[in-house]
């Protein structure tokens, strides 16, 4: 173990509530309420039941085990945080940080989830910590794994480092139990290339589902003495600079919100067909040329037959949101064929910018033109997606959103109770006021209907 990872293993352990600045933690409640609206619709996917149905098939509880998110069926702990980790990740709306390109959220909570209900239960003040705890590792490490490896991998690559980190510090681990944890998390993480589900769109997603299993199971087998290789993302000396500034650059304050579930790649573009519709029917349209940066250019299914595709699409998402005036969870997870939509698919060119190649990943660009049947044109320059840290949502906006999603599955009163519980989550005297509405059954859906 190296000088520099003892600050690692000291902030695991040793963070606190009133080591967190009072905007942390707000940033934390609206990542929290963001993250349970979006398993409240997640839920209602196939990814989501098909995953859910095998692990409570194939991983029995044991002596310990834990409840699956809005399902109640009791599984082993690591694969409640699997389960958990699908249902998130199988709609697109999670929060992200640019510079990690991923979604530290879509394993941290599931994975606080599994340990907390039965293994190492907490009061709402240290529920709140360790979901702060698992964004500080998860991006330092997402960070120091994009700058040392050739890949561009998903998010559950590196989000199991600081799912085991949670671990560790909910078991109670020793130091050197730790170090092992997240050696042993690193070395079986899912080393999944993003790009090839990015070209083939489906339910493996961000890597979320097994990225959690893993972090899970890394603390678990360090309890019991299991020996890791050690964690190159957090020792190695070319990352040390990502480490240094841990307890004084917060990546909590770094998450964007997502106004719509599908790809953030996509979203500069939606955005931009949002502001140059109004007064247009979209019969009038001849072409709409949309220039963005490279990752977005191949987010290219035009006729999405699975929610997996939509998600991983730029042409079907803006065409629905120029046909429409909005992108409903709906019209990604519901019917496919809208005709109107599908038209203007066919009228859209994706080319690539260079002053948007440029500034990716900092900045996530599209310009666009549409190009009327009568010759006029209207265009917009290069415009970025709502809800980044320098433009957030509003209190309003996410509120909105997380109303939308879950009373698409849950009844208005649950709705209700688990906004007020979230918002006020640090306050709690028991943690379980809010885990046992987000892990017992949620009945049957309402709203959303599936392909």
């Amino acid at each position: 173990m190296t000088g520099a990872v003892a600050p690692v293993l000291d902030f695991i352990h040793d963070i606190d509530l009133a080591a967190l600045p009072e905007d942390v933690m707000v940033h934390a409640r609206r990542s929290l309420l963001d993250l349970i609206g979006v398993a409240a619709a997640g839920r209602l996917t196939d990814n989501s039941r098909i995953v859910r149905d095998c692990v409570a098939r194939f991983e029995g509880g044991g002596q310990v085990g834990a409840r699956m998110m809005f399902d109640g069926r009791r599984v082993s702990v690591a694969g409640a945080a699997m389960a958990n980790a699908a249902t998130i990740d199988a709609f697109d709306a999670h929060d992200g940080q640019k510079e990690t390109k991923g979604h530290a959220g879509s394993v941290i909570l599931p994975a606080l989830l599994a340990l907390g209900d039965e293994l190492s239960p907490s009061d709402g003040a240290e529920f709140l910590v360790r979901f702060v705890l698992g964004y500080e590792l998860a991006c330092r490490a997402g960070k120091a794994l994009h700058a040392t490896v050739a890949d561009y991998h998903t998010s559950g690559a590196w989000t199991a480092v600081a799912a085991a980190g949670v671990f560790a510090r909910g078991l109670g681990l020793s130091r050197t139990a730790t170090w092992h944890a997240l050696g042993t998390a690193e070395y079986y993480g899912p080393r999944s290339q993003m790009m090839r589900c990015i070209d083939h769109p489906t339910m493996v997603k961000d890597g979320a589902t097994y990225g959690a299993q893993v972090g899970a199971m890394a603390g678990l087998l360090a309890e019991g003495g299991f020996t890791g290789a050690p964690a190159v993302t957090i020792s190695d000396d070319a990352v040390a600079p990502f480490w240094s500034d841990l307890g004084t650059r917060w990546y909590m304050r770094e998450q964007y919100l997502k106004p719509y579930g599908v790809c953030r790649w996509a979203q500069p573009a939606v955005k931009a067909a949002l502001m140059l519709r109004e007064g247009v029917d979209p019969s009038d349209i001849e072409r709409i040329d949309v220039h963005t940066f490279h990752e977005a250019v191949r987010l290219a299914v035009r006729r999405p037959r699975t929610t997996e595709e939509a998600q991983y699409s730029l042409p079907y998402p803006v065409a629905a949101a120029m046909a429409t005036g909005d992108l409903l969870p709906e019209v990604i997870s519901g019917d496919l064929n809208d005709p109107t939509i599908l038209a203007l698919v066919d009228r859209i060119v994706m080319t690539e910018s260079d002053a948007a190649n440029a500034a990716f990943p900092a900045e996530r660009l599209a310009a666009m033109s549409l190009v009327m049947k009568d010759g006029s044109t209207r265009s917009c320059d290069l415009v970025s997606a709502d809800g980044d840290p320098e433009a957030p949502l509003s209190d309003a906006e996410v509120d909105a959103k997380y109303r939308a999603l879950a009373g698409a599955t849950l009844a208005p009163a649950a709705v209700e109770a688990i906004r007020e519980t979230a918002l006020a989550v640090d306050a709690l005297d028991d943690a379980a006021r809010l885990t046992d509405r987000l892990l017992d059954p949620a009945g049957e859906p309402a709203l959303l209907t599936v392909a």
